[in-house]
């Protein structure tokens, strides 16, 4: 049996972890990106501007890791985002369409308690690393 690779990966270009984690795993062909939130490059601090701008600043801060890991938006496959209220909802969702575009991933969202700092959002990501076809989908038409 061949051995799986399984490497960390650590991005300059995104914040430092705050607490004891990678910021991504590349473990064979997928990475797993760690949550990212709205905070400024060189010191733990959110973005000012509120939800939407911490989306964005999220969304940059995990395509940079994706491009770390020899990946990119685009070939991701699945997402998590955290709200710490969803009434954010609409607003995280219009610069998430900005960066995801129409080839969306698949999505799990729900409202916690709290995030770290007081953050309004976290978003974290599963994708592939390599050469990646893209197929359209297909509705399978099942009747119950």
């Amino acid at each position: 049996m061949s051995k799986v690779i399984r490497k960390i990966v650590s991005c300059s270009k995104c914040p430092r972890p705050l607490a004891p984690y990678s910021q991504a795993i590349v473990a064979d062909r997928t990475v797993y990106c760690s949550g990212m939130i709205g905070i400024e490059l060189n010191e733990p601090k959110l973005v000012p501007g509120g939800a939407a701008a911490q989306a964005a600043t999220a969304l940059k801060h995990l395509t940079n890791l994706l491009r770390e890991a020899n990946s990119g938006i685009d070939k991701v496959v699945k997402t998590t985002v955290l709200l710490a209220d969803m009434q954010d909802y609409a607003a995280v969702n219009e610069e998430y369409k900005k960066v995801f575009g129409s080839n969306f991933p698949a999505r799990t969202c729900y409202a916690v308690t709290k995030l770290p700092l007081g953050a309004a959002v976290e978003i974290e990501a599963i994708a592939i690393v390599g050469d990646v076809e893209h197929v359209e989908s297909v509705e399978l038409g099942l009747k119950l």
